[in-house]
């Protein structure tokens, strides 16, 4: 068992730190939002601090999970961020999902440190998070992936290491590139079904015990078809995702025609008021246009 901390108790980070306490581990939080933290506390028996720093220090591990570079530099470093509270032989675990060049320049300016670094972006969404069955993408040193990996399993049922430090993001990368095409692909079929008068539930019945079935045609084809929206992985998030994503394509020199595609389909679900809505609601803007 391990002492921890956690900082940034949004709807991902709420329950992975909860279940840091299920498993037995000694969780101390941190949330930008005291109430927040103070919620958390009243529901898990952990303890809070009023700094990211104050909440690292004496930890053997700090796991993050905040909303983009900013917010991660901000927790991160500083006379308040966890590196300066954090002792010599701990280990920083990242799950934001960031860019790759964010997490090689904590994880240079650990280094000096004795600070093992992890970048570690997840997927699985809010639910995977409450059941504790995230998918988690790691980056980084063989054997501080080994000393993080029995703690990061409270809350995972994949955990994996792609490489060094930054393959954790780029995995995740890919990971939101596969699912701007799948969501866009489910979009036009339930389009295309409601057009042509069909069941749109019978059909997906059909269609997804063979080759087009998804995880998002599981979890999301009966609130697409009745316009349902409001909860999930929002669009505001996404667009971020893609945004880092065809940012290192550019430097790379990858192709995503597609991906900048579907990126433009969810400028315009926010600009007809969609920015917290589900990812799934680029459904929205086709039955929109439709008239």
């Amino acid at each position: 068992m391990a002492k921890v901390a956690f900082i940034g108790l949004g709807v991902m980070g709420y329950p992975m730190a909860g279940h840091l306490v299920k498993h037995g581990h000694q969780v101390t939080v941190y949330n930008r939002t005291e109430a927040k933290a103070k919620a958390w506390t009243k529901e898990f028996c952990g303890e809070y601090q009023l700094t990211p720093r104050e909440a690292a220090v004496g930890q053997d591990m700090v796991f993050i999970c905040v909303g983009n570079d900013d917010d991660l530099r901000q927790v991160t470093l500083g006379d308040n961020g966890v590196l300066a509270g954090m002792s010599t032989g701990s280990i920083l675990v990242d799950h934001t999902t960031a860019s790759a060049d964010v997490a090689r320049e904590i994880a240079a300016i650990a280094k000096p440190l004795d600070i093992g670094f992890i970048d570690a972006p997840v997927s699985g969404g809010q639910a995977g998070a409450e059941n504790g069955v995230l998918t988690v993408m790691a980056g980084g040193e063989q054997a501080t992936f080994e000393r993080a990996k029995p703690v990061i399993d409270s809350y995972a049922r994949c955990v994996e290491l792609l490489g060094e430090v930054g393959a954790g993001q780029l995995t995740k990368m890919v990971n939101q590139i596969c699912i701007a095409g799948v969501v866009q692909g489910l979009a036009e079929g339930l389009h295309f079904a409601r057009s042509a008068g069909l069941d749109g539930e019978k059909v997906v019945e059909v269609i997804s015990k063979g080759a087009a079935q998804s995880w998002q045609m599981e979890n999301r084809y009966q609130t697409m078809w009745k316009g349902e929206y409001d909860f999930g992985f929002a669009v505001d998030w996404m667009r971020k995702d893609l945004g880092i994503a065809l940012e290192e394509a550019r430097r790379n020199g990858s192709h995503l025609p597609l991906t900048a595609l579907v990126d433009q389909f969810y400028s315009e679900v926010q600009s007809i008021g969609g920015k917290r809505w589900d990812t799934s609601s680029l459904l929205a803007k086709l039955e929109k246009n439709r008239g």
